[in-house]
């Protein structure tokens, strides 16, 4: 059986979800923008985690 998710991420997941919808409706720029930032932000906090945690001070 599936873990439930915690209304935490599930608030997370839709606005995720509502914001996409918004970038599309303003058209493919607008979304190819948002997917690249969200992309390069992952790549960015990856990197700062992989750091902290060499550190000791990360999960």
């Amino acid at each position: 059986m599936a873990r439930r998710r915690s209304l935490t991420s599930q608030l997370y997941r839709a606005a995720r979800t509502v914001n996409n919808l918004s970038a599309a409706s303003r058209g493919p720029g607008a979304y190819a923008k948002r997917v690249a930032r969200r992309k390069v932000y992952g790549k960015s906090m990856g990197a700062t985690g992989r750091f902290l945690r060499a550190l000791g001070l990360g999960k």
